[in-house]
């Protein structure tokens, strides 16, 4: 199984309007990669988008940062702050959203 990294990604300022500008890019770009990604998705807040997790299969960091910095969000400046962490997933399960539904 491929090493896991977790980027943790808080909005800015101005998150919602170059979210809102760029979404059919983003969402393309997720589409066009998405054997890269182990999960990703939106960060809520009630009904409010404040961030994204992306958790990219990668050889190592390196090569998981060069993946994320493609991202059109990335280019734009949606994210304020972003951690990434090697991840390792042990438990839970993540297939069609089923932890938001719980």
């Amino acid at each position: 199984m491929m090493p896991l990294f977790a980027f943790y990604c808080r909005d800015g300022e101005h998150g919602a309007k170059l979210r809102e500008r760029l979404l059919a890019d983003h969402l393309a770009h997720v589409e066009a990669h998405l054997d890269d990604y182990a999960v990703a998705g939106p960060l809520k807040k009630g009904d409010d988008t404040i961030g994204s997790l992306l958790v990219i299969k990668a050889a190592d960091e390196d090569e998981a940062r060069a993946k994320f910095e493609v991202d059109p969000y990335f280019h734009a400046g949606v994210w304020q702050s972003i951690s990434a962490s090697a991840f390792m997933g042990v438990a839970g399960e993540w297939v069609g959203g089923a932890a938001w539904k719980r």
